[in-house]
């Protein structure tokens, strides 16, 4: 079982918030797709690097396999959806207890 997380930017760089609607739209579509998808929106956390800081929101799934190439397509999607130079897509191992 594998744990896949993206992490959106609440807004573009020019500080202006994406419509809920843009998130609600990729809640819904892993949702279908993965039977299930938990969405951190009303608290963001706070993503800082050298260069600044964003408040982000994170989606996570849980899949048994990582089809890559879809999540590289559905990583290319996001970023053109949301005006980004990359969007953060990251899976690890799991295990449920």
């Amino acid at each position: 079982m594998h744990l896949v997380q993206i992490l959106l930017p609440r807004a573009d760089n020019a500080g202006k918030p994406f419509a809920k609607q843009e998130f609600d739209r990729v809640k819904e579509e892993l949702a279908l797709r993965f039977d299930g998808v938990t969405a951190y929106l009303r608290a963001p956390a706070e993503g800082v690097w050298r260069q600044g800081a964003d408040e982000i929101v994170i989606f996570e799934v849980m899949t048994h396999e990582v089809d890559l190439p879809d999540w590289q397509r559905r990583r290319s999607e996001l970023e053109r959806r949301f005006r980004q130079e990359q969007v953060v897509i990251r899976y690890l191992p799991m295990a449920l207890v």
